[in-house]
């Protein structure tokens, strides 16, 4: 890849409007279910996790990075708590969703293998 990635300006605020959102309903529905407060504290930078396979390289690092923050794993996750009816599950896959959302709406986005600070919302 050329240069430095750098989306369209009104694009990353959009998508960092999105993150926020997505950050907010999370929390919301997270206090309407009445889940743990602890348990959200306890897990809230746990997908931060996966930088740790940047130890290995940018491009594995990027790869793992992403799986850890993108929103289709915590999407499955809750998709998966209804169909089995677990709560806990839910509450995973809430907190999971703000963290990524609340990254998204700071302006940290899925990595390129280039670097860490080389994002699909920019550099950070």
């Amino acid at each position: 890849m050329q240069g430095d990635p750098k989306p369209h300006f009104a694009n990353r605020y959009i998508l960092q409007g999105e993150g926020a959102l997505i950050a907010i309903a999370g929390i919301v529905l997270y206090a309407q279910h009445g889940f743990s407060w602890l348990l959200f504290a306890a897990l809230i930078l746990l997908p931060d996790l996966a930088m740790i396979g940047y130890v290995r390289g940018p491009r594995v690092g990027a790869i793992l990075y992403n799986l850890g923050h993108s929103y289709i794993a915590p999407l499955i996750l809750l998709a998966v708590a209804q169909w089995v009816d677990s709560e806990t599950t839910v509450a995973i896959g809430l907190i999971w969703g703000v963290h990524i959302g609340a990254d998204r709406a700071l302006g940290y986005g899925l990595k390129y293998p280039e670097g860490f600070k080389t994002t699909h919302l920019g550099r950070v």
